[in-house]
Order: C-alpha cells, then structure tokens, then sequence
C-alpha cells in the first residue's frame, strides 16, 4: 500500500463521517427543532459541539469492534476498506435523499462485510460482532420505546398532578436542552467511534498502526479521536433537513415534555451500548423513542405509514449497502 493510498482512504472514511453527521445526526436536532425549544441553526450548533466532546466522556469500546468486523491474515487492504466506504456512503446518500433516516452505522458494516466476502469469502467475517449488531437492531429501538413510554407516563402523571401547565411547559423546554445535549454526546460516542475503527484497521492492514492498539478502550491515536469526532460535528452543522421534519413532525408530533422523554431514552440506550462496545444505531434508537412517546398518547398518535417506511429502510440497509460495496470491491479488482 503507497502512503498516498492510505491518506487518500482515510479522507474517504473522514467523509463517510461527515456524511454521517449530515444524516444521522439530524437526528440528534430533530425533536429539539419540532418542538421549538432551538432555532435549526442554534440546534446543530448544540448538537455539533457535544458530538465532539464525546471522546471524552466515553470509552473506544465500539471503535475496537468495528475495527475486528472484518478480519484475518491479509484480508484488510486498501481496496476493500474504499470499497466498504463506497457502500455505506452510497446507501447514506440515497436515504438523505428520499429524506428516510436510515442507519449510517449498519451501512458501514454492511459495506464491510459486503467487500469482505467479495475479497475472501464469509469466513472473514467476525460474527460475534454481526451477531451483536443483528440483535440491537431489534433491540435498540425497542429499549429507546420502551424507555420513552416509561417516561412520557410519569411525566404525563406528574403534570397532571401539579397543574400547572404553562411552568411545566417552561421547565420541560429548558430541560430539552440537557436531553438534546445527552443524545449528541450518545451519538458521537456510538457513531464517530466506527469511523475510528475502520481508520484503525485501514491503518493496521498497512503496518502504519499496531494492532495492540486494539487491546486497550483507549489506545488508538489522538488524531484518529479527533478528526472522526470532528468530522462528524461538521456533518451535524450542515444538517440533513429532510430527514428533520420526517423525524420531527411527520413521526409524530412533540411538544417540550415528549422531547425530552424521547431524547433521554435515545441517550440512555445509547450511553449503555457505548459502554459496552455494541454498534448500535442511532436512528433506530431514535424512531423508537419517539414512537413510545407518541404511542403512550394514543396509537393513531404515530403516523405508522412512515414508520413503515422507516422500517423498511432499515430491513434493507445492510444488504444493500453490502451490495453495492461488492460491485465496488470488484471495479476496484478490475482496475487494479
């Protein structure tokens, strides 16, 4: 591997993490805009600064994992990182475009396997992790539902207990801001630390990092922290509007009490995965929530035409960023 192949694959790994921010982490300014707690600009300001101060509140457990996804002796190169990337920027791009809030996370490890298997078959794949990632696609969502419903009930009884709605709503939208932070911190621990992984095995395919690196939470580069973290801030600041009001009004509605039920649920699951190294997904975890908040209102609450819409984007996001990163993996073995 040249050294200018290597750097030329790492700004495409720091791009998937901007794409990443402009996707993904419109999710973190969504409920915080709906309910109009933030001006648009204010809020991916607020998101942006604690999605890059996630670093250090949280451990690399998850960048260590993503960078074991795909392993084995001369399996990881230059061509099946870019092809992997290609995948997964790809399948971002379309879903911001049809404005549906697919998972960035699974289409990087989509597109991962997906030029893996291409490169040397399934065996190279480390199923453990797949296996992890497989189960909280399910899981993660319904944890931040039911998380999110808990929530919204209690609030829901404690405000009718005091009656006083207006210093509830007031208090509620102050508290937006502490939840809305949470989110951001949980999303750029989860998802800015699978960019570093990639990097870290681009790194260590090409005997540039030492793979003992990956024995420790913490051991990977500072410069490897930073520009993932602050990729992906960028990437929040430029927004990913679409996927904003599919989020923010057409889900469900919100006001300042929901907002925060939704977002502190989101933050919860996503602080307890990042903790313990499981590449969850953000949006998942978010669509959940919001759904458990609208449906503790009443069922007909959730405009479940989009969440079936949403549901199917994530059906298909692995495969289908696997898909494409296999037709990459090939133009690249063509060109080669």
């Amino acid at each position: 591997m040249t050294n200018f192949m290597v750097i030329l694959v790492v700004a495409i790994a720091l791009v998937f993490d901007f794409v990443n921010g402009f996707h993904d982490a419109a999710n973190s300014i969504a409920t915080v805009v709906a309910t109009r707690v933030l001006k648009p600009w204010q809020a991916v300001i607020w998101a942006a600064s604690f999605n890059f101060i996630a670093f250090l509140l949280l451990p690399l457990e998850v960048a260590n994992a993503i960078a074991k996804i795909v392993g084995g002796p001369g399996v990881i190169s230059v061509g099946l990182v870019f092809a992997g990337l290609m995948g997964a920027i790809f399948w971002n791009v379309l879903t911001a475009w049809l404005g549906l809030p697919s998972s960035s996370s699974h289409a990087l490890i989509g597109g991962m396997v997906g030029a893996g298997i291409a490169k040397a078959g399934g065996h190279v794949v480390n199923v453990k992790t797949l296996q992890k990632t497989a189960v909280f696609i399910l899981y993660s969502p319904l944890i931040g539902l039911a998380l999110a419903f808990t929530l919204i009930v209690l609030a829901s009884w404690f405000v009718h207990r005091i009656r006083a709605k207006r210093a509830v709503n007031k208090t509620f939208r102050g508290l937006q801001l502490v939840s809305a932070a949470a989110f951001s911190l949980g999303h750029g621990a989860n998802d800015a630390q699978k960019t570093m992984g990639i990097i870290a095995a681009l790194l260590i395919g090409a005997n540039k990092l030492n793979p003992d690196v990956l024995k420790h939470p913490d051991g990977l580069p500072l410069w490897i922290v930073l520009s993932c973290h602050g990729a992906i801030g960028l990437g929040t600041m430029f927004g990913g509007w679409k996927i904003v009001r599919t989020m923010g009004t057409k889900l469900t509605r919100l006001d300042p009490m929901g907002g925060v039920c939704a977002e502190s649920a989101a933050a919860a699951t996503l602080f307890f995965a990042s903790k313990n190294g499981i590449p969850v997904s953000t949006t998942h975890t978010i669509t959940g929530a919001i759904v458990g908040v609208g449906s503790a209102n009443r069922m007909s609450a959730v405009r479940w035409n989009i969440a079936r819409r949403v549901g199917w984007a994530w059906v298909l996001t692995i495969p289908g960023s696997a898909a494409v990163a296999v037709l990459c993996y090939w133009l690249v073995e063509v060109f080669n």
